[in-house]
Order: C-alpha cells, then structure tokens, then sequence
C-alpha cells in the first residue's frame, strides 16, 4: 500500500501559478469492495529566481511634475509561489525617489517610485536608479534592473482620467472583438500636448496583452483572447494615458475584469472499474461498475443531473411564411412545431423569439406554450419585403437545451398604389407644350409619358391609352411604353392646338388608374408657340391704351345696368309678397299655414334638426304646379349656400308659404 514517486517532481510544471498544488487519485480495494480517494499536495521550495522583463528601464518624467506623483515599474515574475515568490522591492538611495511597493487582489507584488522631491533640469538632467526584486526564500533569491530617468521639460498639463478604477464583468464564452470597457482621459493642453494615446502600463502581465487589446485612440479595451473562467476569474489590468508632448504626461488607471462562468464544459463520466463478465446468478444489487461524473464549470453550471440528454427537435429546420401586405393586425401566420424525445419536466417545450432586431418586438409575438407566431401589426410591401427572424425551443431541463429554428416572413404584394405621372408632373401649375412641325409624317414620336407604380410585378406593369383627343385620329400612344405617335400626316387644315388625355392603368386586381394631360401645338418653330401662348402686345403700340379704356368702359356700364335690373326685380318680388301675406290673413284660419312663431317652435322642440329644415313654395293653383324644397344649408368658406330639389323629403317639417284653393287629397 505503500505510494511511491515515479519521476522527479516540477511543481511549476504541473500547476504554474494555482496554489495548493495537489494531485487527486483513487484506489480501489477488493474483498470487501471499497473506494477510497487520495491527495497528493506538492510543495513549493524555493528554486527560481525573481526575473524582469529586461535588464533596462528608462523613464522621461518632466521637471513639472510635482511631489507626490508615482510611476508605475516593471514587475519581475517569480513562478515560485507562496513565500518562496516575490515579496518586496529595493530602490538604491536617491535624494528625489522613493520606492511604494503595492500589493495587486491576486497577492503579487509591483513597485511604483514616488517623487518625493521636484526634479531640476538644470541642476541634474538624468537619474541612474537600481531596482532589486527578492522573494522571501532562505536564503533570498533576487534580481536587478537598471533605471534610467531623463529630467526634460514638458508640457504643463497631463492626462486625466475620468475615474481610476473601471468595473467590468464578460462572460468566458465571448466571440474576440467584444467590447469590455472604455477608458477616458482628458488634457487641458492644446494641439499634440492635448492629444492622447492610451496604451497597457509597464507592469501589465504578457498574458493579460495576448488576452485583451487596447485602441490607442479610442481607448476601448476589447476581448483578444480566449477567455476560460476555469483558467482566471478576475483579470486586474494596468492602463495608462500618453499625451503627445514633447515630453508626454501620464495618468494611470486600473481596470477590473471579472469573467463570468458559462456552461461550456460537459460532464465528463470515468469508469473507475467494471466487474465482467457477470454471473446469471448474481443477486439483485450486485455492484457492475463504478463511475464518476465531474464538470469544470462552477456553482450550478457544475452541478449534475443525470437527466435531459435530448435537445428539443423541430420538425424543419427553417420556415417560409408569405403574407399579403394590409394584413389584419393580431393574426397567426405560423405554427413552430418541436418534439423532445424526454420525459417530464425535460420534456416541456417553451418558444421564445429571439430579439435579434429591436424592432421585432414591436411586429411580432409567438406563443410561449404552442409556438403560434403572431403579426401584431399591418405590414407594407413597398416598406419592407423581408423579415428574418429565430424563434428558440428551450425544454425545462436543468441545465436546460435549446435548439434554434429560422423563420423568414415574406412580405407579398398587393395592388394598392396607383400609377404616378412623373412626366408631365401633375401637381404644377405650368404648362408643357410639345411642339410637331405641319406636315410630320405619320409614325414620329412627339412626346412621352414617364410614370411610376410602386406595386411590384405584374401589379406594377402600366399601360398607356388614349383616353379623349381633340383629333383622335391624329396621334396615338404606346400601349407600353407611354411614347405620343403621329398617326397619320399632319395636314394644313389640323388644328393649331391639341389636348390629349392619357388613361394610365395597371394590371393589379383591382385596377389602378390616373391620367396625364399632353399639350401639343403644331408650329414651325417654338418662337410661334410662345407668341400663340404669351399674346404680348407690341410695346411701340400707341393704341393699346385707348383699347384697354374702351374695353373698361363697357364693361362698368353693363355692370351698372345688370345691378339696377337686379335692385328692380328684388323690390318688386318683395311688394309682392307683402300683398299675399294681407291677402291670406283675411282667409279662413282654417286654411291657414303656420307663420313664423311656429317654424321656430317646430325647430326648436325638436322635431328636426335646424340644418334639415325647409320650405315649401306652392302657387294658387297647386294641383297643377311641382313642389320645390330648399336643400338642407351647408356650410363653405363663401358662406351659406341653398339649392332647390323637384321633390320633397318624408319626415322633415315644411313650412308653407302661399294658399291653396283647397285641401289637397293623399296623392296630390
């Protein structure tokens, strides 16, 4: 039972920088049958020396620096552990520098120097420093590194940073490139003594560098590496901030990254030992084998379960819905089916559609339960004619599985836009005039009509037809193309000015249609056209004056003989309306129609509303005349406007107005 060592032992080779160093083993002991587990812990003695990255450093700190500022050293590493590593640095003695030895949250040692006392450049230009770095061995093993400071003069201002410790946490899975913090400095110093360059500080491990990269210009600190939470937990990273002076000021911040676990390794079962073959006889419980399961992941990610081995299994990989655009909003559009081989809790299936694009959300909805995919709102071809979304079936294991399904929404398109003339534009109040030569022979083109259709396809295919012509058998129109024809020669006796209407119509269902206005004045040349057009006067004329005076006399004068006819008629109309008014006062109230004080109650009790109320003309003869009624009033920016109709409307008070010779009977 005795253990033994089979080869000389490195316990820097075996566990680096973890520390206890133990090595775990089983043994298995027969009759009776028993499992024991061992730990083989390995002790560090000391038997490496303290070593710096280089042999030399060289420092340029301004005369300006006041008391007080620190300047971050080059840490030695020491793969020993424990006391046996790193515990302390010397600085050899200096009337201006100090050593400050720090302690970093992982317990390894840096130095930073102090200034203690203001550097002058005038008095001493450079400093020759030693640094010692000695573990706590016995005896002590050390190492030395040369430190060269230049005194030069720099710029006034150095770099801040806006706080010196920056918080952050990724997850050990995260793709390179991602995004971790963002550092930020500024300098009251203008030009290149302001501009600044962030960059790793002097003490930050290599393994940190191959791990994280820094932008020097943005100062965004991003995943490099491979990150393993197994590996590190936390990362403490050093940066610092140059601006480009001639002698560049400095500010240091720290970064804290800690790595959040992720279930990225899976159990690992080991059959520590097998009992075969197996007796028929053996007794029920009889041991077969033994196994072991572990996982590197922690806290829950590491707990085993021996259940839920299926993933959820769609029935297809990939989904293609189409849908007509103006769709009703809240409608189904897809079922996502999915089956878990499982049982149980691991067996129970939920949906959930991944937010890939935030705008989603507000679009589309599925059933956590069934897997129903829903639009919540009406969708538009001519906007969007894509979406592209993954809905993802996650089963209720611990830890659960999922497995992602992609589902392409196709907009289809309907026939709900209208062609639109983009030649000759529609909302303008300018005149296009083409302009066709007499005598043009049959077949020459004179114009075109551009137009557009925002529809798609066959929805989107125009055709072009001549709707109304001054001479329709003069021109012609592409049925396609919109292209003006001549269709016949142009003869003498044509008329100087044509109007034609375009009919533009799509093949959508149902069709969409707009028309088009051509101008086309058959001249020589343009110069008759803008004459025919402009009619401009010749300005050495002199009588177009007495023209323009004639013509302004005649028409005051009709003006004045049109009111005074007007005034005549209305005052006639009303003495004779007065003299009906006494003439049906000395009739039999009998016959009597309501007079004004009933109108008004009729209208205000509620009979009808005011707007609907009429009147009725009727002559004394009212077998033989028709019954004219006021239309209802309505409302329009020139005031209130009235129109007589040649029938009445049931249900609408009248008011009468006249006399009748009689009653009149139901069907008069």
């Amino acid at each position: 039972g005795a253990l033994l060592v089979n080869e000389r032992i490195d316990r820097e080779e075996l566990c680096g920088a973890l520390s206890p160093c133990s090595l775990s083993f089983e043994i298995v002991v027969e009759n009776p049958l028993e499992l024991y587990s061992g730990t083989v812990e390995i002790q560090d003695i000391n038997d490496n020396d303290p070593v710096f990255p280089s042999s030399q450093a060289r420092l340029e700190i301004s005369e300006s620096v006041a008391a007080g500022a620190r300047f971050p050293l080059e840490s030695a590493q020491d793969p020993d552990v424990g006391i046996n590593s790193l515990q302390t640095y010397q600085l050899s003695a200096n009337p201006n520098f100090a050593l400050d030895v720090q302690t970093r949250v992982d317990g390894s040692k840096y130095a930073e120097l102090v200034l203690e006392k203001e550097l002058d450049r005038e008095e001493q230009r450079e400093l020759n420093l030693v640094l010692t770095a000695l573990d706590g061995g016995s005896p002590p093993r050390s190492a030395h590194v040369q430190i060269h400071i230049d005194v030069v003069d720099a710029n006034d201002n150095a770099p801040v940073f806006n706080q010196s410790t920056y918080k952050a946490s990724v997850r050990e899975n995260t793709p390179s490139g991602t995004l971790v913090a963002r550092i930020s400095a500024y300098d009251l110093d203008d030009g290149p003594n302001g501009d600044i360059v962030y960059s790793f500080s002097s003490h930050t491990p290599a393994k940190v560098r191959e791990l994280f990269a820094l932008d020097s210009a943005t100062g965004e600190l991003r995943v490099k590496g491979q990150l393993d939470y197994e590996e590190t937990k936390l990362y403490e990273i050093y940066l610092q901030a140059k601006d480009k002076g001639a002698v560049p000021g400095v500010a240091h911040c720290k970064v804290l990254v800690e790595v959040v676990d992720v279930n990225d390794n899976a159990p690992e079962v080991t059959v520590t030992s097998v009992y075969s073959p197996v007796p028929e006889d053996a007794a029920p419980g009889t041991v077969v084998a033994l196994l072991s399961v572990t996982d590197l992941d922690s806290h829950d990610n590491g707990l085993v379960n021996y259940v839920n081995d299926n993933a959820p299994k769609s029935s297809q990989d990939s989904y293609d819905v189409y849908v007509l655009e103006n769709n009703m909003p809240g409608i189904p559009i897809l079922n996502v089916s999915a089956t878990d081989p499982d049982l149980g809790r691991n067996a129970h299936l939920s949906y959930t559609l991944l937010q890939g694009d935030p705008t989603f959300g507000h679009l589309f909805s599925i059933n956590r339960e069934n897997g129903t995919l829903y639009l919540l709102t009406s969708l538009d071809h001519e906007e969007q004619m894509e979406f592209n979304m993954m809905v993802q079936v996650q089963d209720g294991g611990f830890p659960p599985l999922a497995t992602n399904v992609s589902v392409s929404v196709f907009v289809t398109d309907l026939n709900d836009n209208a062609p639109m003339v983009l030649y000759p534009h529609p909302n303008t109040t300018a005149t296009y005039t083409d302009v066709v030569a007499p005598g043009t022979p049959a077949g020459h083109m004179v114009t075109k009509v551009v137009a557009v259709d925002a529809d798609a396809g066959y929805n989107a295919w125009i055709s072009y037809t001549l709707l109304q012509a001054t001479d329709p058998s003069l021109f012609s129109v592409g049925l396609h193309s919109g292209e003006i024809f001549t269709a016949r020669q142009l003869r003498e006796d044509d008329a100087p000015e044509h109007t034609l209407v375009i009919l533009l119509k799509d093949h959508g269902e149902p069709v969409l249609s707009t028309s088009a206005t051509i101008s086309i004045s058959v001249a020589e040349m343009v110069k008759e056209v803008l004459t025919d057009l402009t009619d401009v006067a010749p300005a050495n004329d002199p009588r177009r004056h007495v023209t323009f005076y004639l013509i302004l006399a005649v028409i005051l004068v009709s003006a004045a003989f049109f009111i005074t006819m007007l005034s005549v008629g209305i005052f006639k109309c009303y003495k004779w309306r007065q003299s009906k008014e006494l003439y049906n006062s000395s009739r039999s109230t009998t016959y009597r129609t309501p007079g004004p004080f009933h109108h008004i109650d009729a209208v205000r009790s509620g009979f009808t509303p005011p707007s609907f109320y009429h009147q009725v003309y009727l002559t004394t003869d009212s077998r033989q005349s028709d019954l004219l009624c006021k239309k209802p009033f309505t409302s329009s920016p020139l005031g209130s406007r009235q129109g007589t109709i040649r029938n009445g409307e049931p249900g609408l008070y009248h008011q009468i107005v006249g006399t009748a010779s009689r009653l009149p009977t139901p069907a008069e």
